[in-house]
């Protein structure tokens, strides 16, 4: 007993196996990581500077550094910048009110058709994607065109109806339910066939039990559907108010940004519009920069707020 003690005491401890360091994982993220560091972090920094400096690209000569006016500036109602800024925040979180909803809602019913066995329903999934391919300079002309108050698609046939003709691109609110129905045809496509693609991957067994136990169709779209389509759902919410906060191509073509609204700005222009008359047509890059980052931060605000509340439902 005494001999097995000592040597069990004697015996060594085996020694925890070293992790061996490969660089192969590092090798296959090199070029995702250098292709990011290079288009956005580098940006990313790069703008943050330019947000503290009294920035004009075209005259170096006359960059002042100003810490964080550029930034207080917009929190100061009586600036310049302070009016115009958050009168345009103020037109896209409109905007986003408007068509997000729509943006989930439409594309939401659309899949849910086309995931039936409706014959030509793939001509009809290509028909509703179309117009995700176009780019956003074709999509304005074309709804230019359309809502034009003299000579366009839209009051022509009101004119034939005797029905009145609205002022769509230059008077409120006939302004935006333009850029939104342009928006929504435009975008509405590429939210259904993500929507598609969730609903097909939900398991059929889950339908047949709920007819088993006498289901309606109604109550199986409520009680298995919208469930198992939550996190896609979140994420096409997310994407939507993310593209939503970035409009600029439709009322910068449809509207130039107007009409003007009596407490200054235009009563269309976007934010992004802004930053960019700021930025390039006003030649003040700093303050253009800082609206960038508090834009950036509300969305990130907005985004948190999304995934913890669908973590608590999900709670």
């Amino acid at each position: 007993m005494a001999t097995s003690a000592t040597r069990s005491e004697v015996a060594p401890r085996s020694t925890p196996r070293r992790r061996q360091f490969s660089v192969t994982p590092y090798l296959f993220i090199l070029p995702h990581l250098v292709l990011f560091t290079l288009y956005l972090g580098y940006p990313f920094f790069y703008g943050l500077y330019i947000s503290l400096f009294q920035f004009d690209y075209l005259r170096p000569e006359r960059t002042l550094f100003v810490g964080v006016q550029n930034y207080l500036s917009l929190f100061t109602p009586g600036s310049v910048e302070y009016q115009t800024f958050w009168n345009a925040l103020g037109n896209t979180l409109e905007f986003v009110l408007y068509s997000v909803p729509l943006l989930v809602v439409l594309p939401l019913g659309l899949a849910v058709l086309l995931n039936t066995k409706l014959p030509g329903r793939n001509i009809f999934r290509a028909i509703y994607f179309a117009p995700w391919v176009l780019s956003v300079s074709v999509v304005g002309l074309l709804w230019w065109w359309i809502f034009q108050s003299q000579g366009g698609l839209i009051n022509y046939y009101l004119d034939a109806l005797n029905l009145p003709e609205p002022r769509w691109l230059s008077s409120l609110p006939w302004a935006w339910v333009a850029i939104v129905v342009a928006t929504i045809w435009w975008t509405v496509g590429f939210n259904m066939i993500i929507l598609l693609a969730a609903l097909q991957d939900i398991p059929g067994h889950l339908y047949e039990a709920g007819a088993i136990d006498g289901a309606t169709g109604w109550q199986m779209f409520w009680r298995i559907t919208l469930p198992l389509l939550r996190p896609i759902l979140l994420f096409i919410v997310v994407i939507s108010i993310i593209a939503s906060f970035n409009l600029f191509g439709q009322p910068y073509i449809m509207t130039g940004g107007n009409p003007q609204t009596p407490s200054g700005g235009g009563g269309t222009e976007a934010v992004m519009m802004r930053i960019y008359d700021e930025g390039f047509r006003r030649s003040r890059q700093g303050s253009a920069a800082a609206m960038s980052f508090v834009v950036a931060t509300l969305m990130i605000i907005v985004s948190y707020a999304n995934f913890r509340l669908l973590r608590q439902r999900e709670e």
